[in-house]
This record gives structure tokens, sequence and C-alpha cells, in this order.
């Protein structure tokens, strides 16, 4: 059994990002610039928004951030986004999520420019993804896709079994994995017989936001397992994943740890996002 250490391959990917973000400086005189917008103090928003402006820092970009106060209206947020959205020198938008209530999130979304959504959630971006058209892929299953390559795991003609159909993993998830040729199942709470479903799995994918649900009785011997989930144990207080991790890591060929596994990737693919975005302004 081999433990995909995402905090290795989310540092391959920010150090290419660096250097890439350094040329890009150096030869065109261009600083990578994302701005992150916050919209009230919700705990784990604060932590996300911190660790992004941590990565920004790492990989050289410049980065922008706006914590706006919870009572702040939609249409004052919407301003802000189409000031942004006119700003040459800002290649990346992000709004973290959740917003207040008062806000609609699909409307936030909808005004972000396609050009810089670097979160990939634009419907014109998954309409992209869904024809193979370049735009871009939301980050957590992008990391995913970097996950497997870099480990090695040959994706092609494999059954691969996703389990969450969400719009931020489950459903890009499985158009990524269509266009590494793999054949898709994509699974969910209402799916019959999900035990057997999951037992067919090369590659299994567990994104359903229940703590430990995928036990070893769902893996097949030497599949490929992969936990998006992220959940705290009711009884220790630990983070822990959608998998069941110490009786399924004797049963498959791989599998990514809680934390330190699909975590990390995200915000590595993020700052890569931001990258591709600053490339195409100049052509590249």
């Amino acid at each position: 059994m081999n433990i995909i250490d995402g905090k290795i391959i989310s540092q391959q990917v920010k150090d290419e990002v660096k250097a890439r973000t350094l040329q890009l400086k150096e030869e065109k005189g261009i600083e990578v610039c994302l701005a992150v917008i916050l919209v009230g103090a919700d705990p784990a928003s604060q932590v996300y928004v911190r660790n992004k402006k941590k990565a920004c820092e790492y990989v050289g970009f410049k980065s922008l951030s706006y914590e706006l106060p919870e009572e702040t209206s939609q249409e004052e947020l919407l301003t802000l986004i189409d000031k942004l959205n006119k700003d040459e020198n800002v290649h990346g938008i992000l709004v973290q999520m959740p917003v207040p209530k008062h806000i609609d999130e699909k409307t936030v979304i909808d005004a972000i420019s396609p050009e810089k959504d670097v979160d990939g959630f634009h419907p014109m971006n998954v309409g992209a993804l869904c024809i193979g058209e370049p735009g871009f892929v939301s980050c957590t299953p992008a990391g995913i896709i970097q996950l497997l390559k870099r480990s090695d795991v040959d994706i092609n003609g494999k059954e691969c079994v996703i389990v969450g159909r969400s719009n931020i993993v489950g459903k890009p998830m499985a158009l990524l994995m269509l266009r590494e040729n793999a054949t898709v199942t994509v699974a969910h709470s209402r799916t019959k017989n999900l035990k057997e479903v999951c037992k067919r799995a090369d590659i299994l994918i567990a994104a359903v936001g229940k703590a430990k649900m995928i036990t070893e009785d769902f893996v097949k011997e030497g599949a490929v397992v992969i936990d998006v989930g992220i959940n705290r144990n009711s009884e220790t207080g630990k983070l822990c994943g959608d998998v069941d991790y110490e009786n399924v890591a004797t049963k498959c060929s791989y599998i990514t740890p809680v934390p330190g596994g699909v975590g990390p990737m995200t915000i590595a693919m993020l700052m890569n996002n931001c990258l591709e975005s600053a490339l195409r302004t100049v052509g590249e």
C-alpha cells in the first residue's frame, strides 16, 4: 500500500508555479495578482483565506484581501467584483464561500468574469469543461488528477467510481476522469447497492461528507482510494475523511490520508489557475 502524500505533491506544484511566476515578472514585467474577498467572520473561512494569502506569498503573487463585514449588501459586493473584473492588474478573483444568508451565492459566482474565475465555478467554465474547451477547472478535482498522475497511477481505461455529485467535486471530477479515458460511474445517496457499485472501482473517489462512510467492504483488493472528505470525528475531535482509513489502507494499492492528502492540492491548483490566467493575458 502506497500513501499518496498531498503535502509533497502540492509543494512540487507550488514550486513550479513559483519558478514560472518569477520568469513572467522578469521577462514581461507582469506581477500575478489574486484578489480574495471574505464577507463576514466565519472562522473556517478565515483559516482558508489566511492559507491562500500564505500560498500567494510563497509563489510570489501579489494578493489583495478584502475582508468585508457580515452586513455588507449584495449590491456592495457586486460593485467590488465589477471593479476587480475591470482591473487589468488583477488576474484571479475569489469570493470565499459560504457568503452570509442575505447574499445569493449563484449571483456572486455569475458576476465574476469567467477569465478571472480561478475557482472554476462560473457556468461558462463548467460548460467549457463539459465540451472539452479551455477554461478553469475547479481546484479540488484538478488537484486529484495531479495526485494520480504524479503518483504514476494509470487512469486510462480504468473503472472509476465517484461517490458524491456536488458541483464543486463530484460532477467536475467525473468529467476530468472521462477526459483521462476512465470509465466513470457517479454514485450518490440514492444509489442502490452502493457497496457493490464501489467494489467495481479500480479508482474510488469518496466525496460525500460523511465521516468514515467508506469501509473496507466497499473497496476492491488493490484499488486506488482518494478521500476528499474533511470531517470532525465526533468521538476524538480529530479530522477524518469519508474513508475508514485504518481498515481500508490494508486493502488498497494507493490511498490519500486526511489530513495531508487532497486538501493541500486545492490551494496549489488555485495558484496554478491564477498563473494560467496571467499567462493568457500575454497570449501564452
